[in-house]
């Protein structure tokens, strides 16, 4: 078949992204610590981005000493006025100057700081916490004289995880060491015998059992219990144990509580888990009109154009062609920048405003008076597309009257019931104050609870119960029971 050349038309429809939808499109997504590091990073990059802030202080300033200078009167009357003088001094003044004495004396080089003569503090450094491992290498260090023992025993500390749990088994010890199975059990005998107890077993059993016999109750109650009857513990069936291990309830029930005392994660205490604050984006305030919605701008710098380097660049012949593209470059994203900011803010706003309409109940009562709502009802009423909504509710919380929430949380799918449809989680609410309520002897069970929604108009098969209770991290009806 022959080659050939033929030029065709045609249409196609096509979405480009243009860099200011980009921008836009991550800003909006963005959680309220995130856009604050982000726009720090655009106010050191950026020399057309100021903060409104942190000029405020020195504009007072200089207002403060123009207004003594006049006062004084010390200028004539055929002086300059400050109108004029300022204009001849624009028109003066060159960026090749401006640029040329900052050069000069090294403030953009970052010379200008802390003087070198000034003393360290140490709270400069940062301290570094002990962990379970420095603990028990300490221990190890103070009580053991054999030098292979030890020597094992950092294998085996070695081999710990978080929870305290030795993980190798000691042929994976042996191995590593190089050693025999015999010096390896004498090593991991030395490390349980440590603090905390329980520390370097190998499961759960193993680690009660060794805090058990730190407290001499190795052969009481609580023991046989744990040697013999974990999986009835597990499901709470006290009867049986009593039955199993010829026991009175009463004395059962003392046994418990001793084994509820244990500790099931013996290195908890060393691994302090670092909290994540939530900074709501919105706040919700009720007033006597209503609900007032503000956004939340207490960590975000307030951004606007330098009007300095603004007027540079009127300056056509004082920079290069290379330097003028990048400053036209820097004034257009600072100008797309801020555009991206309002319309994030007037979008974030907008969505809150729909979202207290939809479900006014809640705001007014709490959770049981949610309403079934979905992200096309919000996107129909302010006729924005679906993904701009939930790129909006993405990571971003509200607070309320009743707590603070991830707007996420007001989305909700809907139970059909004899009175209408229902919020689930207006009925994982009701689902939590029937748990909460009923006596701990007897707990309900699910199809004891879903018969209990019924008698409120609402329908719902036990096996969803089940579903919205695990999702609550609620227990089930055996875990929930307790014994006095």
């Amino acid at each position: 078949m022959a080659l050939e050349h033929k030029l065709s038309l045609r249409l196609s429809h096509k979405l480009i992204l243009t860099p200011q939808l980009q921008l836009a499109i991550r800003l909006l997504q963005m959680p309220q610590f995130e856009l604050s590091q982000t726009l720090e990073q655009e106010l050191v990059e950026n020399p057309f981005l100021e903060d409104i802030q942190e000029n405020t202080d020195e504009e007072l300033a200089g207002e403060e000493r123009e207004t003594a200078e006049a006062d004084s009167g010390l200028p004539g009357d055929d002086a300059e006025s400050p109108l004029e003088k300022m204009i001849s001094d624009a028109a003066a003044f060159t960026g090749s100057e401006y640029f040329e004495e900052r050069s000069s004396d090294g403030r953009d080089l970052g010379y200008f700081g802390q003087g070198t003569n000034t003393p360290v503090s140490f709270e400069q450094f940062a301290s570094k916490t002990p962990d379970i491992y420095d603990h028990l290498l300490w221990q190890l260090q103070l009580s053991v004289a054999d030098e292979d023992i030890r020597r094992i025993g950092e294998v085996v500390i070695g081999n710990i995880d978080e929870n305290g749990y030795l993980t190798a088994s000691d042929e994976e010890i042996a191995e590593t060491a190089n050693e025999d199975i015999i010096n390896v059990r004498k090593a991991v005998d030395v490390v349980q015998s440590f603090d905390p107890p329980g520390i370097g077993a190998r499961d759960l059993k193993e680690c009660m059992i060794l805090q058990l016999k730190l407290l001499g109750l190795e052969e009481s109650l609580a023991g046989k219990i744990i040697v013999n009857n974990m999986e009835e513990l597990r499901k709470k069936n006290y009867k049986q144990i009593a039955r199993l291990c010829s026991a009175s309830l009463d004395e059962v029930a003392a046994a418990v509580k001793v084994v509820e005392s244990l500790e099931p994660r013996p290195a908890r205490n060393f691994f302090s888990a670092n909290t994540d604050y939530v900074i709501p984006d919105v706040f919700v305030v009720k007033t006597d009109d209503g609900y007032q919605i503000v956004l939340n701008e207490e960590r975000l710098p307030k951004l606007r154009i330098n009007s300095y380097y603004k007027k540079l660049l009127l300056q056509k012949d004082s920079f290069s062609k290379e330097e003028r593209q990048f400053l036209d470059e820097k004034l257009r994203s600072a100008s797309w920048l801020l555009k991206s900011l309002d319309q994030r803010n007037r979008t974030i706003y907008r969505v809150t405003e729909s979202i207290i309409n939809f479900q006014r109940g809640f705001f007014d009562g709490g959770a049981r008076d949610m309403k079934p709502m979905n992200l096309k009802d919000v996107a129909e009423e302010l006729s924005l597309h679906e993904s701009t909504i939930s790129r909006v509710t993405s990571n971003k919380y509200l607070s309320c009257s009743h707590g603070v929430f991830c707007l996420k949380f007001f989305f909700s799918s809907a139970l059909h019931s004899d009175t209408g449809s229902v919020s689930s989680t207006s009925v994982k609410d009701m689902i939590k104050k029937i748990v909460s309520e009923e006596y701990h002897r007897k707990p309900f069970s699910d199809q004891h609870i879903a018969e209990l929604l019924k008698s409120h108009n609402i329908t719902i098969a036990r096996r969803t119960v089940a579903k919205y209770r695990e999702a609550l991290k609620v227990p089930s009806q055996n875990q929930r029971k307790r014994i006095d």
